[in-house]
C-alpha cells in the first residue's frame, strides 16, 4: 500500500491551525473534508500534474476545489503559521542548523542588483553603403547662417 501523503501525526499538527467550516444555513452539497483536500494539494504540488487532473480515485475533491482550499488558507495565514510550527519543532529536537541553510536566489532579491555589463561588440560586416540609392535626409538646401530664400513677387 502506497504511504500517506498526510498522516496522523501530521494531521495532528496541522488540524488545530486551519480555520473552522463555515455553516451553510440554506444546505447544498457537504464540503469536502480538510484533510482530503490536503491530500489533493500536496499530491499536487509534489506530482506537478494540473490541478483539473487531479485523480477522482483519490477522493480529494475535484482539483478546482482543492486550488480554492489552498487559495483560502493562504490568505488566512495558515501555511506561514504551519512552517513557522514545523520550524520550531525542528529547532527544538536540534534537526536545524542554520549554518548550513543555502538560500534560494528565486526568493531573495537583488537589492543592488548585477553590475552593467558593457555594451557587446558587433562582429557581423558593416553593410557596404549603395551606389545606385542615397538619401538627401540629411542635405540641406542653404546654410543655417544664410538668409532664408524669399519669394519675390512679380511687378507689373
Amino acid at each position: 500500500m502506497a504511504k500517506p501523503l498526510v498522516t496522523d501525526e501530521l494531521w495532528a499538527k496541522i488540524q488545530p491551525i486551519l480555520p473552522p467550516a463555515k455553516p451553510h444555513p440554506k444546505g447544498g452539497r457537504p464540503p469536502v473534508e480538510d484533510r482530503a483536500c490536503l491530500c489533493g494539494i500536496l499530491f499536487v504540488l509534489k506530482t506537478g500534474i494540473a490541478w483539473e487532473d487531479l485523480p477522482q480515485e483519490m477522493n480529494c475533491g475535484c482539483g478546482m476545489t482543492c486550488w480554492r482550499r489552498l487559495r483560502d488558507w493562504h490568505a488566512l495565514g495558515v501555511w506561514q503559521r504551519l512552517h513557522e510550527l514545523l520550524l520550531a519543532e525542528m529547532r527544538q529536537a536540534g534537526q536545524l542548523e542554520l549554518a548550513a541553510m543555502i538560500a534560494d536566489a528565486s526568493y531573495l532579491r537583488a537589492f543592488l542588483g548585477a553590475p552593467t555589463p558593457a555594451p557587446a561588440l558587433s562582429i557581423a560586416v558593416k553593410q557596404a553603403p549603395s551606389t545606385t540609392c542615397w538619401s538627401t535626409s540629411k542635405a540641406r538646401r542653404w546654410s543655417p547662417r544664410s538668409p532664408r530664400p524669399t519669394r519675390t513677387t512679380a511687378s507689373s
